[in-house]
């Protein structure tokens, strides 16, 4: 599939990245929004195995990949994050797009759609609600902006598959590398380091579920109504629970639910079971677009 980098300015200041897969004249453009630690590169075995008759976006949210580190940390969070991401479909002149959103990339898709819920034809949220699981954030706080060194390629994966391992149980030593590959970068002394900016997880800490969060995370899901929903949980998510998942759909007027079996937190989307119910969600929102 044709692709092409480029990259816009946020409101204050920062260039980010993007590629683009497909053409401009495709009848649906798709957004993706990537998890904390992740980049752009998520979503490329994805975008491979889904219909090339759509375009495809996939972001470098600021502080990952190539899009500029933020200078002041207290700005990665998603209602930043939101607002960079309106700002592109505003700069490539985008009236609608769908949105798939993993993880974090999901919680940005939730304040776009608030924010602007008339440029937003329907959301993909992977393996992420308005209920996060204590001991699933607890891990992703260990290691988010915590990975000790590394010295090659080879000890990028071994870390991955460390850090990883119980979550993707059938992986094999390649698809390590792959993940390696899309997570790091080689600098320009051949050194390997993580593909983002440590101060990403600086405001992590303020995400403490309880009866006040989940009520107000409930309050906003509320918003997804207007559009919708395909919801994608992993079979042994830490994040998303089963009965969370199913409670999403139950409050969604137009929510269906796909499960990734023997996964945790968070599924690519290159899974068999999730091109299926994506590529059948696209479809829907292409006929009534």
């Amino acid at each position: 599939m044709q692709s092409t980098e480029f990259t816009w300015t946020s409101e204050d200041g920062l260039n980010l990245f993007a590629k683009s897969y497909g053409a401009e004249s495709a009848p649906l453009t798709v957004l993706c929004l990537h998890g904390l630690t992740r980049n752009h590169r998520d979503f490329e075995a994805m975008i491979a195995a889904l219909p090339a008759r759509y375009r495809y976006i996939a972001v470098d949210v600021r502080g990952r990949g190539q899009s500029d580190y933020d200078p002041n940390p207290k700005n990665y969070a998603p209602p930043v994050y939101a607002k960079d991401m309106l700002r592109l479909i505003d700069t490539l002149g985008l009236k609608k797009v769908a949105l798939i959103g993993t993880s974090m990339g999901g919680l940005i898709s939730i304040l776009m759609i608030r924010s602007a819920p008339g440029r937003i034809s329907g959301i993909v949220l992977n393996d992420v609600g308005p209920a996060v699981e204590k001991d699933g954030l607890a891990r992703i706080a260990g290691y988010a902006g915590k990975m000790p060194p590394v010295t090659d390629w080879a000890s990028a994966a071994a870390a991955v598959k460390t850090v990883n391992g119980p979550i993707f149980p059938a992986y094999t030593d390649d698809q390590w590398m792959a993940i390696a590959r899309r997570t790091y970068r080689e600098m320009p002394d051949g050194k390997v380091q993580p593909d983002y900016d440590p101060n990403i997880a600086a405001n992590l800490g303020k995400m403490k579920p309880g009866p006040l969060t989940s009520f107000f995370l409930w309050h906003i899901f509320g918003v997804t109504k207007k559009a919708p929903l395909l919801v994608v949980r992993g079979e042994t998510s830490d994040i998303l629970s089963q009965t969370t998942a199913e409670l999403m759909v139950k409050r969604h007027p137009d929510a269906r639910l796909a499960r990734v079996p023997g996964i945790g937190h968070a599924p690519f989307l290159d899974e068999p079971e999730a091109v299926n119910a994506i590529t059948e969600f696209l479809s829907r929102l292409e006929t009534t677009a």
